[in-house]
Parts: structure tokens; C-alpha cells; sequence
């Protein structure tokens, strides 16, 4: 049987769909990140280990062709819940910023600390600070001053984002990032490169919590005037749950799918000896996710 000409074929190592278009990028992540394959059962997992086994040796058998969010949305948040919830999302940032650095440079445990604390500061502060000033702002009535209230978590989550990448991997500033030329070799180290990985890498998280931040906030605020929700209050944090559910699941494959992993840039806007090593006239790096 034929296979569907939007199926790619299979490539060990390889990603499944082409990385050069948004769209081909959009799709890997949604095969990445899909929840179904927290469901699948050990010996599903065995049977696929060994299909690529049989794949690596030529031996297919016979019929086989190559084929935190909910809590930062709260409504009425005191100030420790403020507290609370964004630490909570800057700790585990830091994590994901740490775990999706580009490796090729060692990274000292003091600058993990700087990133941790510097995010977890910065979203602390600008929350709490933009909650009180709407609360003292009295030109406001009350229904607006809430809807403003959330939407506060954008701002807080978006800046403490940046810090935390800048922060989490200023040693690839400092010390540059791997640059490769077409056959895969290592042309050289480059701060330039870092620079414009970070800058990529910060937008993604720019764009992150859009979708999951201010979308929500006008969806809830519509739902919330309906006679369902009205009659029934107990209902709004579960459809919020939801809602915020909805809207996380298409957020982190369209940021991440903003810009290729193993990013391009052209030799002569790098480093004189970078372009010197080299007769290549564009080098790829690894920006990290």
C-alpha cells in the first residue's frame, strides 16, 4: 500500500517533518509533546524499541514500510498566592531553560543560581507591584479593575522569562556557542551566535504564555456572564481549568516552533576569525528550545 504523501518517511535521528518551514516545526512538537504517549504501556514501548533495533540491522518484519498555568489565572489572589504561583513558574522555567541550554560550553551550578533567583525576583516584583497600582487605581470600577487584575500575570511571567534565559545561560555570552558548517564540523566558538540563539530563545518565551495568559482572561470573562456559570459558581474553576488547558496545549508547539533549532547565519556577520576559518558562506548553531 502507497503511503499519504503528507506522511515524510522515516529517518533515524532525524526529525520526522521538514525543520525549515514553521509549519513542519509546529508539527514536530505536536508529536513531541503529545499526551498519548504517557498512556503507553511497556511492552507497546519494548515493541517499538525493537522496531528500530530490526530498523539499524535491515530486518523489518514482513508488513512494516518506513512511516502551571490555572493557579497564575486565579482571580482575587492575595499577595502570597501571588508570591507562590510565580515562583512556582519561574522554578520550573529554570529547569526547562537549564535542561534545554546549548551543552557544547560547561555551565557552573553559580550561574543556575543567578538565573533562579534574578526570574523568581523579577516576576515577584513587577506582580505585585502591578497588582498594587491597580488596586489604587480608584478612576477604575470595580468589574474593570478586575479584568485588569488579570491580566497582570503577562507582563510578570513574560520579563521574568527573559531574565531567567539571559540569566540561566549568560556563560554562552561569555564564552560563545559551537558553531558548525555544512558537513557538521565545528567552525569555531561564537558570542555573536550566542547572542542571537538567546535573542531567539527569549522571544519563544515572549510568546509562551500569550496564548495562556491573555487568552483566558476574555474567554472567562464572557463565560462568566453566561446564565450557566451564574447559576452555578462552583463550575468557574473547573471551565478555567479547562479553558487554560485548551489554550497551553497550542501555546508551547506554536512558540517553540518560532524559529529551527539548529538555526543559520551567515559567515561574514560572526567573527573575523569565524568567517576566516571557513569557506562556507552560512554556519548553523544550536539555539536550544
Amino acid at each position: 500500500m502507497a503511503e499519504p504523501a503528507d506522511y515524510p518517511p522515516f529517518q533515524l535521528g532525524k526529525p520526522r517533518f521538514e525543520q525549515t518551514s514553521f509549519y513542519g516545526r509546529f508539527r514536530h512538537f505536536l508529536d513531541i509533546i503529545d499526551p498519548r504517549t504517557l498512556f503507553v504501556t511497556e511492552s507497546r514501548l519494548k515493541e517499538a524499541v525493537q522496531l528500530l533495533e530490526d530498523y539499524k540491522h535491515g530486518t523489518l518484519p514482513p508488513g512494516v514500510t518506513n512511516k502551571e498555568v490555572v493557579g497564575l489565572l486565579l482571580p482575587n489572589q492575595t499577595l502570597a498566592s501571588t508570591v507562590f504561583w510565580q515562583w512556582l513558574n519561574q522554578s520550573h522555567n529554570a529547569c526547562v531553560n537549564y535542561a534545554n541550554r546549548n551543552a557544547t560550553k560547561p555551565s557552573p551550578t553559580s550561574k543556575f543560581i543567578q538565573g533562579y533567583l534574578g526570574a523568581v525576583i523579577s516576576a515577584v516584583s513587577i506582580a505585585v507591584g502591578l497588582n498594587v497600582l491597580v488596586q489604587r487605581a480608584n478612576k477604575f470600577t470595580p468589574a474593570t479593575r478586575l479584568l485588569i487584575q488579570r491580566f497582570v500575570p503577562f507582563p510578570a511571567v513574560a520579563s521574568a522569562n527573559i531574565c531567567n534565559v539571559v540569566l540561566m545561560r549568560h556563560t554562552e555570552l561569555e564564552e560563545g556557542i559551537d558553531v558548525l558548517d555544512n558537513n557538521g564540523n565545528i567552525v569555531g566558538s561564537s558570542r555573536i551566535a550566542a547572542k542571537h540563539a538567546l535573542l531567539e530563545t527569549a522571544l519563544t518565551r515572549v510568546v509562551l504564555p500569550m496564548p495562556i495568559l491573555v487568552l483566558p482572561p476574555i474567554i472567562m470573562s464572557i463565560l462568566e456572564k453566561t446564565s450557566l456559570l451564574r447559576s452555578r459558581p462552583r463550575m468557574i474553576l473547573p471551565v478555567q481549568s479547562l479553558v487554560c488547558l485548551a489554550a497551553f496545549g497550542l501555546a508551547l508547539p506554536l512558540a517553540i516552533s518560532l524559529f529551527p533549532q539548529m538555526s543559520e547565519i551567515e559567515t561574514a556577520r560572526l567573527e573575523p576569525e569565524i568567517a576566516a576559518a571557513t569557506s562556507s558562506e552560512t554556519v548553523v548553531y544550536n539555539k536550544g528550545l
